[in-house]
């Protein structure tokens, strides 16, 4: 039974200290891209979470640079997922949305151009406090 045992831990030692095929070296380098961009949706959740609870006017900018900035920081998945999922989630960026912001919300193509400068902006490294309003709470 020993004898098994240390065959059993040898043969671990020498296949981890191996060079790993290709294959699995990709199958890793998926793996870690679809955690980055699970973890990225996270980030993206949470800041859409906080402007809505914080629901403090004028904090949107803020919060739209903020998801993107913590989405992309998280590695080649997370800046994916930054890239692909759009404010507010109901409203995809689309048409719909832009008839939506236009004419029902009242806030026009202008604030669409705004809110994405702002995830631009967090998207690529910028700090999101750039947007932070005065007066927003210390908790966000």
């Amino acid at each position: 039974m020993r004898l098994w045992v240390c065959i059993a831990l040898l043969s671990t030692v020498l296949c981890a200290s191996a060079d790993r095929p290709a294959i699995v070296r990709g199958a890793i380098r998926a793996g870690q891209f679809v955690r980055d961009a699970a973890r990225g949706s996270w980030d993206m959740y949470r800041a859409y979470r906080d402007m809505r609870e914080a629901n403090y006017k004028g904090a949107d900018k803020y919060f739209h640079a903020r998801g993107n900035y913590d989405a992309a920081r998280r590695g080649p998945g997370g800046a994916w997922a930054a890239r692909v999922i759009r404010w507010p989630f109901l409203f995809p960026h689309s048409d719909a949305r832009e008839t939506w912001q236009g004419k029902v919300s009242g806030r026009g193509a202008e604030d669409t151009r705004l809110d994405q400068e702002a995830n631009a902006w967090g998207r690529n490294g910028g700090d999101p406090n750039r947007y932070r309003p005065k007066g927003l709470p210390k908790k966000y």
